[in-house]
């Protein structure tokens, strides 16, 4: 069986696509596209798909990440290409690779995030990521499938800097605002955007005006730099030329 790891981003009004939903849309567009999709045994059998690490509904993300399995061979450009013309536009299929061993979710590591927070003066918003970074823990409280839970936002957040708007990739930010530019590993629980906007809450009172919102640019492996390195790499350094 072939495996292809895929990586694929949610942009635009797209990113309020639930990640059941996402399910349910790629699933169509593997039909749509003729993919030879290897599927379970048993009296249920189901597509060969797994996911890594998905955003939260509502989160932008550039850095999505899935691996399925098929029953014959395909060419990785070519399977790219088929579906991100089956899905709609917003879902887009970034890259594709023919996986060359090890985990995928064993390379998901850490996630680098930019969160605009409209309304908010940059100079307050600094005030409030140093007592963040002063803070040995911050406690938060979020709602989760075992119910409420209180744990640290601190520990898992590796980088938290507040940066110009000018400096923000394209498409990225629309509108003037203040940004943080973080890198959070992964942890359990894990801790999303939204949990590191409510630390500096409770550090700082930060209460911004208007909605937030988050982009994931990057997930994979942190560096001893801080920086990440796209869990696909490893396989397309695995490909020959002229597979790549």
């Amino acid at each position: 069986m072939q495996r292809i790891r895929i990586r694929y981003a949610k942009r635009g009004p797209l990113r309020f696509t639930s990640h059941r939903d996402f399910a349910r849309a790629f699933e169509r567009a593997l039909r749509r596209a003729g993919v030879p999709i290897a599927f379970s045994q048993g009296f249920t059998p189901h597509p060969k798909i797994s996911y890594a690490s998905a955003a939260p509904t509502g989160v932008a993300s550039e850095a999505e990440y899935l691996e399925i399995g098929l029953r014959e061979p395909v060419d990785p450009a070519a399977l790219r290409i088929a579906l991100d013309a089956a899905l709609s536009p917003g879902l887009d299929v970034l890259d594709a690779v023919e996986a060359r061993g090890g985990s995928l979710a064993d390379r998901i590591e850490a996630s680098h995030w930019w969160i605009e927070l409209p309304g908010v003066d940059p100079d307050v918003l600094r005030q409030a990521v140093t007592a963040f970074q002063a803070a040995p823990e911050v406690p938060v409280e979020r709602m989760t499938k075992q119910g409420r839970r209180t744990f640290d936002a601190r520990g898992a957040v590796d980088r938290i800097d507040v940066v110009d708007p000018s400096e923000a990739p394209s498409g990225v930010t629309g509108v003037p605002c203040a940004i943080i530019d973080l890198v959070v590993r992964q942890v359990t629980p894990s801790v999303r955007p939204d949990d590191v906007l409510s630390g500096l809450r409770v550090v700082a009172d930060l209460a911004p005006p208007a909605p937030p919102r988050a982009t994931r640019l990057a997930q994979g492996t942190l560096t001893t730099q801080g920086e990440i390195v796209d869990p696909l790499e490893a396989d397309h350094d695995g490909a020959t030329i002229g597979e790549r």
